[in-house]
């Protein structure tokens, strides 16, 4: 059976997109689940995370490769044979460039932190995506409880052409630090950080279920 894909898009940068993809990725293997990441951000943070996570581990526990804008479709379809999960980390920008990603993705994932600007830079990407007819979900990250920016954001984000994940992620600092370490939260212990990321990994692999 072929695997499916994640894309996780985000016109705005530093909205936490590989945050969102490596803590998926950490918690998709420890369900026994086999998974490759695609990195097509000339950033490369993601490949950065695998390289030192391989260094820090011996071994990664997962696959990696890394993509062209247009290179997207053949690399995915390689992927999907040898995984149960892919997970394309974009680069944060909205033009025919992320269409390919957008058009292998099953679901599409939108970081959103807790913040208006955040919030406007998902309207070019929710166009795209929606031109493509793709299920997309914004994820509200660095989320802070019980503020009321937080509260306006997420009240505007159920507005918009998209849904919005029940779980979130909180804004702490075990995600930054695991980021750096080639770790995922979950393998640092922590316990509200493993609980969130676990939440939002089941609801995700519920969404690429329906």
């Amino acid at each position: 059976m072929s695997g499916k894909v994640i894309a996780v898009v985000q016109q705005k940068g530093g909205s936490g997109k590989t945050t969102l993809a490596v803590n998926i990725a950490v918690a998709a293997i420890r369900r026994g689940m086999s998974v490759a990441l695609l990195d097509t951000d000339p950033q490369g943070s993601l490949g950065r995370w695998f390289i030192t996570r391989r260094e820090r581990l011996g071994e990664a526990g997962l696959e990696f490769s890394t993509s062209s804008a247009w290179g997207v479709s053949y690399e995915c379809e390689k992927l999907k044979r040898e995984a149960d999960l892919v997970i394309v980390d974009t680069p944060p920008k909205v033009d025919a460039d992320l269409r390919p990603a957008l058009r292998e993705a099953d679901l599409v994932l939108v970081p959103v932190a807790s913040s208006h600007v955040d919030l406007w830079a998902t309207e070019g990407v929710l166009d795209l995506a929606a031109r493509e007819r793709k299920q997309t979900w914004l994820v509200m990250n660095r989320a802070r409880a019980g503020t009321r920016l937080g509260d306006d954001v997420a009240r505007a984000a159920a507005e918009l052409t998209a849904g919005v994940t029940e779980a979130r992620l909180a804004n702490r600092v075990v995600y930054a630090e695991t980021l750096g370490q080639g770790l995922g939260a979950m393998e640092a212990g922590k316990s509200a950080a493993t609980a969130e990321v676990g939440a939002l990994t089941d609801e995700v692999l519920r969404l690429l279920a329906e």
